[in-house]
C-alpha cells in the first residue's frame, strides 16, 4: 500500500453504486494495463480536508456536485489508505472527467451505475466493491 492519502465517494442510486473504469499504469507515463472498476476519489492535495477532497475528486471525475458528505470508514487502498464517504450529489446525469497526466493516455476510460451485491445487514446501508478487475 502507498503513504499516500485517498479519497473515495460511494453514490448510489437506487440499489446501484457509480464506479469509473480506469487503466493500471504498466511502466512510468503508460496507463495501458488491465481495466478495473473502482468508487469515483482520488488524492488528497497538501493541506486539504479529505471533506474537501471528495467534492473536488467527485466534481473532477464524474462532473456531480457533492451537496453532502458522510465520512464512512477509512481503509487501507492500494494506491493509499481512503477515506470513504457516503455522498449525496444534485441532480443531474454523471458524466466522465479527465485526469490531467504526464502520459497521453487515459487513466479513466469510463463510468456506469454498478448493481450492489444484495446481504442481510442488521445496520441497513449497502455493500460496494472498491476495486473489482475486469481483466
Amino acid at each position: 500500500m502507498s503513504e499516500r492519502l485517498r479519497v473515495a465517494a460511494v453514490i448510489q442510486r437506487g440499489n446501484q453504486v457509480l464506479m469509473v473504469r480506469e487503466r493500471v499504469q504498466t511502466e512510468p507515463g503508460r496507463h495501458d494495463g488491465p481495466e478495473y472498476w473502482t468508487l469515483p476519489g482520488g488524492g488528497i492535495e497538501p493541506d486539504e480536508e479529505p471533506a474537501v477532497a471528495v467534492r473536488r475528486e467527485v466534481l473532477e471525475e464524474v462532473g456531480l456536485e457533492v451537496t453532502a458528505a458522510r465520512e464512512v470508514a477509512r481503509i487501507p487502498y492500494p494506491s493509499g489508505l481512503t477515506t470513504v464517504f457516503r455522498v449525496e450529489v444534485a441532480d443531474g446525469e454523471p458524466r466522465l472527467g479527465v485526469d490531467p497526466l504526464d502520459c497521453d493516455c487515459p487513466r479513466m476510460v469510463g463510468l456506469d451505475w454498478v448493481e450492489a451485491p444484495s446481504l442481510e445487514s442488521q445496520h441497513g446501508g449497502s455493500p460496494v466493491p472498491l476495486l473489482v478487475y475486469c481483466w
